[in-house]
């Protein structure tokens, strides 16, 4: 039987763009503080862990760089996870993994077994947890997409700016140990985050379906299955993998892993950069609240301006990307605990704006039917550069002895990545001309129909 390229779609009610999403927003910003604030905040450890080993910057960089790279590696097992058993119980199950990691960190002896505790295991956790919740945020919204994930993304902001001087205080208080036992507890948090989760209808979730897998299901259905394709349709379903044969998905996924060079980078190595310029250790954490405050201005102004729509989002992230990189690249201008806040307040107001909008240009670029899968590999394709920025800054900070030059390797790497950026647009531009150009054609040769018909008569 020949089985023709049609598609259709099936999806549930279509997004409320309010009502129970807000409750959506709320779950994903708790999410959100719980664990990129959680990482964002690990530099107040760094340095007591570094002293407490007696090791160096590269080797202390890998708790938080296999911590990242373990969320991105995971994210799509926990999109498929999610698809299958249901996103509450996936996020869950993440949260008490990032329990149960932070609580065995909090007892570790030696630096490999926190990388294997609150590297991979909180790690995962993580990921189990943090890409459910954005995947179903997009499907409770649509035209209040960008606001939506700018809010939700403000967790990360917040939190940040309240849990470095609260580590700092708990270190402290209670030695570095105590403070990772104590955040473990604060990690079951995750768990409530789940149970907010709620499916917008009893449908599953949006999935595009060719008429390729309808037909494999009437054979099911028909007791005639055959299973090898059967089996290649439910992957597709639960792990879309020929977005991989998307082109422009790859180029934005690219962007995705320059980008993360440099992401995590700044945050890790601020407060150690701060305290070997001879800024006392509240006013270093104070940096990264500085940072998480400006950071939140920036998502939800930046949010709202791409809400209003004034702008192609990916010409705005182009901008605050290469804006990104060149502060970065700035810093080592910084001496000063004034010129230090100056920095961390530009750092942040940029770097709120351009995580605003990065997964509403995802969503703009595969479509919010394969977001949930598209997030899952954007984010493993991303772990490369998530797991390689933090170690690898170490290596040119231990090469130079100055912390400064973590910050330009980063600041490089976001520059190249908006490369890849303007590249889609080009892409994207390219495409709409042909779009445009095929109505054009179609006229033309109506009008010479209309004419031969006419000289007929």
């Amino acid at each position: 039987m020949e089985i023709q390229g049609r598609r259709r779609t099936v999806r549930p009610a279509g997004p409320p763009d309010g009502e129970y999403g807000w409750f959506i927003v709320l779950s994903t910003f708790l999410v959100f503080g719980l664990t990129f604030g959680v990482i964002k905040s690990f530099g107040v450890f760094f340095v007591e862990i570094q002293h407490y080993f007696a090791t160096t910057a590269t080797a202390s960089s890998w708790i938080t760089s296999i911590t990242v790279a373990t969320i991105h590696f995971g994210a799509p097992v926990g999109s498929a996870l999610s698809a299958y058993f249901s996103p509450r119980r996936v996020v869950i199950v993440g949260g008490l993994l990032s329990s149960v990691g932070m609580v065995a960190g909090s007892h570790a002896q030696d630096l490999l077994q926190l990388y294997i505790t609150v590297g991979f295991l909180t790690g995962f956790g993580y990921a189990l947890t943090w890409t459910p919740t954005v995947t179903m945020l997009g499907w409770y919204f649509d035209k209040r997409r960008p606001v939506a994930n700018a809010l939700a993304s403000a967790g990360e902001c917040i939190l940040t700016f309240i849990l470095n001087p609260s580590f700092q205080f708990l270190i402290d208080q209670y030695s570095w140990r105590g403070a990772m036992l104590i955040l473990g507890a604060l990690q079951l948090n995750l768990c409530l985050c789940g149970a907010l989760l709620r499916p917008l209808d009893s449908h599953d979730p949006p999935k595009e379906l060719t008429a390729e897998e309808q037909d494999l299901e009437m054979q099911f259905t028909n007791d005639r299955p055959d299973s090898k394709q059967h089996l290649k349709t439910k992957i597709i379903r639960y792990v879309d993998y020929t977005l991989i044969a998307n082109v422009r998905f790859m180029v934005y996924s690219m962007f995705g892993v320059f980008a993360a060079l440099g992401f995590f980078a700044p945050s890790l190595f601020l407060v150690p950069y701060a305290r070997s310029k001879g800024v006392e250790e509240y006013q270093a954490a104070a940096l990264m609240s500085i940072s998480a405050a400006l950071d939140l201005l920036g998502r939800l102004v930046f949010g709202w301006v791409a809400n209003l729509h004034l702008v192609e989002t990916i010409h705005q992230l182009l901008v605050t990307v290469l804006m990104l990189g060149i502060v970065l690249l700035l810093c080592p201008l910084a001496a000063t605990f004034t010129h230090l806040a100056l920095f961390s307040a530009a750092y942040g107001l940029v770097f709120g704006a351009t995580v605003s909008i990065h997964i509403t240009v995802l969503a703009e670029v595969v479509g919010v039917e394969k977001l949930g899968s598209a997030l899952g590999f954007f984010m493993l394709i991303r772990s490369s550069g998530g797991l390689l920025g933090p170690p690898l800054a170490g290596i040119f900070i231990d090469e130079m002895n100055d912390y400064s030059a973590g910050f330009l390797m980063a600041g490089v790497a976001l520059i190249v990545s908006a490369l890849f950026l303007l590249l889609l647009h080009q892409m994207n531009r390219k495409g709409k001309n042909k779009e445009s150009d095929i109505p054009l054609e179609n006229e033309t040769e109506d009008v010479e129909k209309c004419n031969s018909e006419y000289k007929k008569q």
